[in-house]
């Protein structure tokens, strides 16, 4: 095991030791989330009775292959705690998510919890939003155009996502523009601003949804949570 995957396999374990019986868990998406899924997983197996909210087709199979029970047609009201990764995190724990397109179903589920934690391996440090990763804007394809137009108008340089020769595609059918603000200087007013935008779907940025952020590093695990 190489030093970053014993880093996120760190956070995935103390995050999923926090988990108890009978609880609602939401699944997050990505590769550091999809430990805490094994793990999780392995628990099942062991006895524990979980329910599993996916909060993407792939981590939706993934479950599925370790016999998670899941709720799988709509979001429960009520969520217990939402094991997910992020791309980036500030300061104050806010979140820029959605590097695997996920980001539409990763913020309603998130929505929807009563805890979220966040984890990340030790490559991922608090700093400003933007200064290392574009942030993600979920937009319908009809109006990909003029979205883009009016983020230009934002201060951002967006491009649209692909996959290989063609746009990516998300789960509900919609496209990504990754959207270059360089840093994020006010995280909340530009939210705002973008969800305002007619034909945006979805931003990446979390505000103020994360409660706790468990950071592998090394042999061990530090935390930052929510004041």
């Amino acid at each position: 095991m190489d030093n970053i995957t014993r880093e996120k396999t760190l956070a995935a374990t103390a995050a999923v030791s926090r988990i108890k019986p009978n609880m609602i868990v939401g699944l997050g998406s990505g590769s550091t989330a999809e430990i805490a899924v094994q793990l999780l997983g392995e628990k099942v197996k062991n006895g524990m009775q979980i329910t599993g909210v996916p909060s993407s087709v792939t981590t939706k199979k993934l479950a599925q292959t370790f016999d998670i029970p899941l709720i799988t047609d709509a979001v429960p009201a009520k969520i217990d705690i939402t094991i997910d990764g992020a791309d980036e995190f500030d300061e104050n724990l806010n979140l820029i998510k959605g590097g695997g397109g996920a980001l539409l179903h990763e913020k309603i589920v998130a929505s929807a919890s009563r805890e979220l934690i966040i984890i990340v391996d030790s490559r991922k440090t608090a700093r400003p939003l933007g200064s290392s990763f574009h942030l993600p804007v979920e937009v319908i394809p009809y109006a990909h155009v003029i979205v883009e137009q009016t983020l230009c108008q934002l201060g951002s340089t967006p491009k649209l996502r692909r996959n290989n020769d063609k746009p990516f595609v998300t789960d509900e059918g919609n496209y990504i523009l990754d959207c270059n603000f360089n840093t994020i200087a006010n995280p909340q007013k530009l939210a705002s601003d973008i969800s305002q935008i007619p034909g945006v779907v979805e931003h990446g940025m979390f505000i103020g949804m994360a409660t706790r952020i468990i950071i592998g590093s090394g042999e061990t695990t530090r935390e930052l949570q929510a004041t």
